[in-house]
């Protein structure tokens, strides 16, 4: 019997992390949600909680990620799937105000926090000889953004740094990475902006769900085709 496929989800609690664990869930995975936040998780799991599963964890803790997918690989087995959309950004977020403290609360989400559920799945992806990783990058990864600010430019350029390493490292073990670039999202990062978008803005902008369409393209390639790069920009 084959098993069912698994797919870990970071950031899974809002947003893009909610909208791409149920996509993935609708497609017939068992999804492991991952979260600081346990009561959002339980909002994201109640839609299936069939195929959902609330794992709260803080990925920029290193020993917990480890240990929570030590957990989902006893129950599951294997991991077909990461997405890593966890992410963070600051309201004051320029170079003049920049702090050690402030700089490392931003990569701590952005970069390491991915790196680390990446090195914790690769074990078990290079056992199986297959896996697709899906990192939710920004627009600010390819073109530095003075809305975006210094910290979250630099975490961006990085993360995509990291994917293309994945691929050529990885290859060899069919383990494919995918860095997505969206322009501007409806979602709760917003309220982190200096200055907040108003309901008009928003409604011009992408939602949760385009982003996710776009996850689930790179997750339904065969294995021998990678999306190593897509930007999605809202329309005009």
């Amino acid at each position: 019997m084959t098993p069912s496929k698994t797919a870990i989800v970071t950031g899974a609690s809002s947003g893009v992390g909610r909208a791409t664990a149920h996509a993935l869930a609708a497609a017939g995975y068992d999804v492991a949600c991952l979260a600081r936040r346990a009561d959002a998780l339980q909002s994201t799991v109640a839609k299936d909680p069939a195929r959902l599963h609330a794992y709260p964890c803080d990925i920029t803790d290193r020993t917990a990620v480890d240990a929570t997918v030590n957990s989902i690989l006893t129950r599951f087995a294997r991991v077909d799937v990461l997405i890593n959309a966890a992410g963070t950004n600051l309201p004051d977020r320029t170079l003049a105000s920049m702090t050690d403290e402030k700089f490392k609360a931003v990569f701590d989400v952005n970069l390491s926090g991915a790196l680390y559920a990446i090195q914790a799945v690769l074990p078990a992806m290079r056992s199986q000889q297959g896996g697709t990783i899906v990192n939710i990058n920004s627009i600010a990864g390819q073109n530095a953004s003075l809305l975006s600010g210094a910290a979250y430019v630099m975490s961006k350029f990085a993360l995509a740094g990291l994917t293309q390493t994945v691929n050529l490292e990885e290859g060899k073990h069919h383990v494919r990475a995918t860095s997505i670039f969206p322009g501007d999202i409806h979602t709760e990062l917003l309220e982190k902006r200096p200055v907040i978008p108003d309901a008009a803005a928003r409604a011009r902008m992408m939602q949760p769900e385009d982003i996710a369409a776009c996850v689930m393209l790179a997750v339904n390639l065969p294995p021998r085709a990678v999306v190593e790069e897509l930007r999605i920009v809202p329309r005009g």
